[in-house]
């Protein structure tokens, strides 16, 4: 049986408590307090148990700004929603129990539709932010674990290749966690959270994983390196982070990328002195910076082959006077704040972990990212707006959406839902084999490019897709609006929008597209959109040889004078068909003028054989009047590659054929140049 929520109502008047236990009752199990006295007693011995506190302000011994005081002071306020409950209106009243940690009021007398609502969404809200709160602070708990484990492994890795001490890593650890915090506490410039600053000292421990390439004889060489020996040593820094430039998914987990950077860098100095790149200054990346000053520490204060350990006095001022090479002024004057806890904190074998508070610390930081930083009052707030968007997205029968980018959580209105078969909540949209049957991968892919156009000042973008209804391809415009953190305006956080059908318009507009296109007789392209086609083809077949052939009817003046002019449209009708019925399917063809048609045909090198078989098909008896056409050929890319060259050419090759006869074809060249156009001047 699943467990429901508890809710302690709190007021003087038992008229009251049994109102709001009707109506709530039915779905919550109920507790009751008469006054503050008796609420304080069962919050502290239920408060784990509490889902909702509905707190009546004016009572005897207690009143509810008591009741809140003391919660706030217990800590309870942050786990247990309160709503407040009175007949008192007054606007005081109200902003000093928001100004308490309230979450909402309800004013006497109740209705019942308004308490079950505001109840059941405070509630959810608030259940909401636990699980997260859980998950988030689960999440660090776990990845702390595996962290922890790869340093010990490395930790053996080290102590068995290298002959130092298998503490080295552990210790690079705790000097750079301490050198992150003085940090923090002297400058503002880094941006270092206390998130940032666990992934860096996690990541410390990788800084020397090139070494495990380097060989053995060198690594643990007693006296000083050769040259040659030392080259061998100095690669350690690029083989470490080409160990981790090639390490799967690099792009989406960040420890491995600041890891690469200490890898790569760790052994730069301040004054472009180091290696392996010579960066200098604030070029290099803050985390190497810091695990370099850890790293020389402890080499001085540890035990190695080829010296002894230092004391901390004089490997301070070694570092100091500059003897170990240059480092950030700042970086030093952190070493020198944090001296006696690190000489202390590096005696101890291992670290002991984040503490539960630092953990705790790292879930609110990455909960607050995660848009939770309003008040308790304006989550509640929120909340009910999104009560009312929901209700009218319902009623207004569209595909509404919105899309949180930390949470990576696609949420579609309800009847959006049903009519898309799609669940409400969409995990990881971008990997949903769900949404990508609705949405194809390609389009939605379009979608976000378009949102990562958007800024602060232009946040709203549109545009139209096909998506894929009960199996049917249908047209949508979507018109979405990004919404940017306050803190954060490099990024959008969340997106809003809706999907709206436009698919009579979009096939009426294909229609109106078909019909400009089309000649209104033969229904072939017209000149004008017979030109765009030609031209985006020649364009995308670079090196394809193509064939332009102009063509008009011969004599089809005299039948029009002898059949009429009807009988002359059939004609020309019966010419069209013909022309479509022996050219393929990615050949164009035309009218162009009254008789006048085109056609662009792709061809082989020897065009002719192509072109006998189209002037021979288009001839013929047409019942009383016997077809004969006259055509001119140019071709692509011999007599030009430009529409207006092309179509000039096959003009005049036309003009040639009907002046030495008619009823035969004439192909292009120099021979017939400056020849008269036959089509008009306008058709030209």
């Amino acid at each position: 049986m699943e467990k429901r929520n508890r809710i302690l109502i709190v007021d003087d008047t038992e008229m009251n408590r049994s109102l709001l236990a009707d109506i709530l009752s039915a779905e919550y199990d109920i507790l009751e307090a008469r006054d503050g006295i008796e609420a304080i007693a069962l919050l502290g011995k239920y408060h784990t148990n509490i889902s909702l506190v509905l707190l009546d302000i004016v009572m005897p011994r207690m009143d509810g700004f008591e009741v809140l005081t003391i919660m706030n002071k217990s800590g309870w306020i942050h786990s247990i929603p309160v709503i407040t409950i009175s007949a008192e209106t007054s606007s005081s009243y109200i902003d000093h129990a928001y100004d308490l940690g309230a979450t909402d009021y309800i004013n006497r007398p109740f209705d019942e539709k308004t308490v079950q609502r505001r109840v059941r969404n405070t509630i959810m809200l608030y259940t909401k932010q636990k699980n997260l709160e859980g998950m988030v602070t689960e999440q660090i708990l776990e990845k702390e674990r595996y962290n922890f484990l790869m340093v010990e492994i490395l930790s053996n890795i080290v102590e068995f290749r290298n002959g130092e001490s298998g503490l080295h890593v552990l210790h690079i650890r705790v000097i750079t966690e301490l050198l992150l915090k003085k940090l923090v506490a002297r400058t503002s410039r880094y941006n270092l959270t206390s998130s940032k600053i666990a992934l860096i000292v996690n990541a410390s421990a990788l800084h020397d994983i090139g070494k495990i390439s380097i060989p053995e004889d060198i690594l643990n060489k007693p006296g000083r390196l050769t040259d040659e020996e030392f080259a061998i040593m100095k690669t350690h820094c690029a083989i470490g982070a080409q160990i981790l430039q090639n390490a799967p998914n690099l792009q989406e987990e960040e420890l491995i990328r600041v890891a690469h950077d200490i890898c790569r860098w760790h052994h730069e100095r301040y004054d472009g002195r180091g290696y392996p790149d010579g960066l200098k200054g604030e070029d290099i990346p803050i985390a190497a910076q810091v695990v370099s000053l850890a790293d020389v520490y402890d080499a001085l204060t540890s035990k190695r082959v080829y010296k002894p350990a230092y004391s901390h006095e004089e490997s301070m001022r070694m570092i100091l006077r500059g003897e170990c090479g240059a480092f950030n002024p700042i970086l030093l004057e952190c070493l020198v704040d944090a001296g006696s806890h690190i000489e202390e904190e590096v005696r101890v074998n291992s670290p002991s972990g984040m503490s539960s508070m630092e953990i705790q610390s790292i879930a609110t930081e990455l909960i607050a990212s995660n848009e939770l930083r309003a008040s308790n009052r304006t989550l509640a707030l929120l909340d009910q707006e999104r009560i009312k968007y929901r209700f009218f997205a319902s009623m207004s029968q569209e595909v509404q959406f919105e899309y949180n980018i930390h949470s990576d959580l696609l949420e579609v209105s309800e009847w959006g839902a049903r009519y898309l078969a799609l669940p409400e909540l969409i995990a990881h949209p971008k990997q949903s084999k769900q949404l990508q049957k609705v949405f194809p991968a390609a389009d939605f892919q379009s979608f976000i490019c378009l949102l990562r156009g958007t800024t602060p000042t232009d946040p709203i973008v549109s545009g139209s897709y096909c998506l894929s209804v009960q199996g049917e391809p249908r047209w949508f415009k979507v018109v979405a609006r990004t919404l940017w953190d306050s803190e954060d305006r490099a990024n959008y956080s969340t997106v809003i929008g809706k999907f709206i059908d436009i698919h009579e318009e979009q096939l009426e507009l294909a229609n109106l597209r078909q019909l400009a296109a089309q000649d209104s007789l033969t229904s072939l392209y017209n000149h004008r959109a017979a030109r765009e086609a030609i031209e985006a083809k020649i364009a995308a077949n670079e090196g394809k040889n193509f064939a332009m052939i102009l063509f008009d009817v011969d004599y089809f003046k005299s039948a029009n004078d002898q059949f009429g002019h009807i009988f002359g449209d059939e004609a020309l009708k019966y010419v069209a068909q013909r022309m479509r019925q022996n050219i393929r399917q990615g050949d164009i063809a035309a009218r162009v003028g009254g008789d006048e048609f085109l056609i662009f045909a792709e061809c082989q090198s020897d065009a002719m054989p192509q072109i006998q078989r189209v002037f021979h098909t288009l001839t013929g008896q047409y019942k009383d009047f016997q077809i004969s056409i006259s055509m001119g050929i140019s071709l692509c890319p011999e007599n030009g590659e430009a529409y207006e060259r092309l179509f000039h050419c096959a003009d005049q090759a036309l003009y040639s054929a009907k002046k030495s006869g008619r009823n035969q074809y004439r192909l292009y060249d120099k021979s017939i140049q400056g020849f008269l156009s036959v089509l008009s001047p306008m058709d030209n």
